[in-house]
């Protein structure tokens, strides 16, 4: 049995074959069967040389590529001729039974049906007919692809296994794929008289013996060459050519490497720098952090009584004037226009408008706390701002939701309304006589 190559399932010849399909006249036919013997009845002789030229003689062969048996059929052209007679495939009937059905094929396509094997096997109509080939037989198990080499029908007087060289292959190739014991050289040398004085030119269509016998290698030749066989060797010019092309290629992935590598470093650079810089920053969070805990309360000397004058609405007086049902702070009456300054040192956590209570600053304390100013009418702080005790942060108004010019003022325990304390008693603490 031949011996395939890695490509030789995808063959033109198995595509176009004209003698596997139905025409359009024999499409889903159900022709009866008839005997043997037709006007274009051809010599099993002939059969078997075309069979040997479809699959290497193989009556049975089976390779999964939807042609079966020796004459590759295919299944419907098996069927419309009869064939389901006798198996219900081609590799499952007997010889005999698979020239009968060929007979019909001819007789209704011509030698056509074949194109290339029946030029080679010298198909034609006419001739003596083979005798009628006995009556069904139970079906045989269906065969796996063939999958190893068999014999052909010119080497069954032998052992030698065979390869049908395809487009692509090279002896080296061969060689390895069928695991030839002496590698390239030997196969070469099995087949010196078919492939001739160079072992790199093998053509498609070759058949070349496999399994050699213990013949010398020749010891001081390369190995063949992969080529193209479809074209001349190149010229010095298309040579010259290829090197330069293959110059440039090279030249390009240099330089895409020395890219890569710089832009490698750029990044690497870029991270460093980063990583410094958060470095830095946390070291700067880190030192003041460490200065805000040696600072501690503020002391009596450094708070400050937010206006200089009286109070007014005491804080916590009730009414329906306010969302809490109560004063959150206590007021100051003073003109518009009125120096405000901060009770306590600290940060500015927000200056602007605040709703209800027009324009307002808070400021966070060093001890936690939280101070509010509203109804201002002009703001000379902004929002980060470090601010001192005692220090000018707004001016009085009557913004918001206010009745008249007067200072709100209000402390919390944290940011948000509604965590109010009494803001005299938190002056008083500090020292402020109010």
């Amino acid at each position: 049995m031949a011996v395939r190559g890695r490509h030789r399932r995808r063959q033109q010849s198995r595509i176009n074959r004209a003698s596997l399909t139905v025409t359009a006249g024999g499409a889903g036919l159900a022709l009866p069967l008839v005997a043997a013997g037709t006007a274009d009845a051809a010599s099993a002789d002939t059969w078997a040389k075309v069979a040997a030229c479809e699959s290497s003689g193989d009556w049975s062969i089976n390779t999964g590529n939807g042609y079966y048996g020796g004459l590759q059929f295919k299944q419907s052209t098996w069927e419309a001729y009869g064939g389901g007679a006798y198996a219900g495939r081609a590799d499952l009937a007997s010889k005999d039974q698979q020239i009968a059905v060929a007979e019909k094929v001819l007789d209704g396509q011509g030698p056509g049906a074949w194109p290339a094997c029946s030029q080679k096997a010298g198909l034609t109509r006419g001739g003596p007919a083979p005798a009628a080939p006995e009556a069904a037989p139970a079906p045989r198990p269906a065969k796996a692809p063939a999958a190893t080499p068999t014999t052909t029908p010119q080497s069954k007087a032998g052992t030698a296994e065979m390869y049908t060289v395809v487009r692509g292959d090279t002896l080296s190739q061969i060689a390895e794929e069928q695991r030839v014991k002496g590698g390239w050289q030997r196969l070469y040398q099995a087949n010196r008289e078919r492939v001739g004085t160079d072992p790199d030119l093998i053509v498609p269509g070759q058949r070349l013996q496999v399994k050699p016998g213990a013949a010398t290698p020749p010891k001081d030749r390369p190995a063949p060459r992969a080529k193209d066989r479809t074209g001349p060797e190149p010229t010095g010019k298309q040579a010259a050519e290829k090197a330069a092309a293959k110059a440039a290629e090279a030249k390009k992935a240099a330089d895409a490497k020395k890219a890569a590598e710089a832009k490698k470093a750029e990044e690497a650079r870029k991270a460093a720098a980063a990583k410094k810089a958060e470095e830095a920053q946390k070291a700067a969070e880190a030192k003041k952090a460490e200065e805000a805990k040696k600072v501690s309360a503020p002391s009596t000397a450094r708070f400050s009584s937010p206006v200089d004058a009286g109070t007014g609405t005491p804080y916590r007086a009730s009414g329906a004037s306010w969302s809490k049902g109560y004063h959150t702070g206590v007021d100051f009456p003073v003109p518009t226009g009125t120096s405000v300054k901060a009770a306590a040192s600290g940060t500015v956590v927000s200056a602007g408008w605040g709703g209800s209570y027009g324009y307002q600053v808070v400021i966070k304390h060093n001890d936690g706390k939280y101070s509010q100013y509203a109804h201002l009418s002009a703001l000379t702080v902004r929002s980060g701002q470090s601010v001192q005790a005692g220090q000018r942060i707004a001016r009085s108004g009557s913004t918001g939701n206010s009745t008249g010019p007067h200072l709100h003022f209000e402390v919390r325990t944290g940011p948000g309304f509604g965590s109010d304390i009494d803001p005299l008693a938190y002056l008083r603490g500090g020292g402020v006589k109010v």
